[in-house]
């Protein structure tokens, strides 16, 4: 084993994060034949009830799903838990919400990992000898932190982008069988990772992706959104990635929901 190996068997193996918006997704099935059965002025009064709530609703979308997993699919980024669950509470009060039925939901938090400045800074914190979890060591890596917090602020706050399509995935990374993320080293986790990065890069003007990290939270260890004017970018995207090691190996990958911009309750339902 080489000094350097000995240095990084000696830290923190879990890279450094910073997190912004908290993110709620809904999925919901709709009650078609009970709102059929209503008469068209009711129906008219529950839409319009609804779009006075949830149109100028700030940091939140409704989509129309594609498929057989559900009718609507409901996004909202806010500051933290707490105005997640108001604004859950404040679609249940809702005469729509008699006509929808939950079919899936996930919790997440927008994560940014760190995987670059992790290997610095505790190779740097390493070579003055500080030791991990120290008083001096918290400290230095609370500084490092702040630092990414402020230079990303904007993508740790992030508006929803205003396209016309989004693609949403849960995912994990591989544990057990003949390989497991969480085995390798960070050097090979870093290198792997800036791999699977430069894919995402040659699709920036196609495509915005949020990441949010779920451990903890959902069933899942991360939530993706893709954000794009082009659902054929999706299918692009992803195939590549499938190819390069971090997703070939380690990612294993939940359920698929891709829903349409909704920007007119009524063109919807009435």
């Amino acid at each position: 084993m080489t000094p350097d190996t000995l240095v990084e068997t000696a830290l923190p193996p879990v890279p450094l994060t910073v997190e912004g918006a908290s993110v709620l997704h809904q999925m919901m099935r709709f009650r078609w034949p009970a709102w059929r059965a209503l008469a068209p002025d009711a129906r008219a009064e529950i839409v319009a009830e609804a779009a006075g709530v949830l149109e100028p609703m700030p940091n939140s979308a409704v989509y129309s799903l594609l498929g057989h997993k559900g009718d609507l699919m409901l996004v909202h980024f806010r500051k933290d838990f707490e105005e997640l669950n108001r604004a859950e509470l404040q679609l249940a009060r809702l005469r729509l919400s008699d006509y929808l039925e939950t079919t899936s939901s996930y919790l997440s938090m927008v994560e940014l990992g760190l995987y670059e400045s992790t290997s610095k800074v505790y190779g740097g914190l390493a070579a003055k000898g500080v030791q991990p979890f120290s008083e001096e060591w918290n400290k230095e890596i609370e500084a490092v932190l702040e630092r990414q917090r402020q230079a990303m602020a904007p993508r740790l706050w992030p508006e929803i982008p205003p396209a016309k399509y989004l693609c949403f995935y849960p995912m994990d990374r591989r544990r057990g069988e003949s390989v497991n993320w969480y085995t390798e080293s960070m050097a090979e986790r870093q290198r792997m990772m800036h791999e699977h990065g430069m894919i995402g890069r040659r699709y920036a003007g196609e495509v915005r992706q949020i990441i949010s990290g779920s451990i903890g939270f959902d069933d899942w260890e991360w939530g993706v959104d893709l954000f794009a004017d082009d659902p054929l970018v999706y299918k692009k995207l992803i195939y590549e990635m499938r190819f390069d090691q971090v997703s070939a190996l380690y990612a294993l990958f939940g359920t698929f929901f891709v829903g349409l911009r909704v920007q007119e309750l009524g063109k919807l339902l009435l």
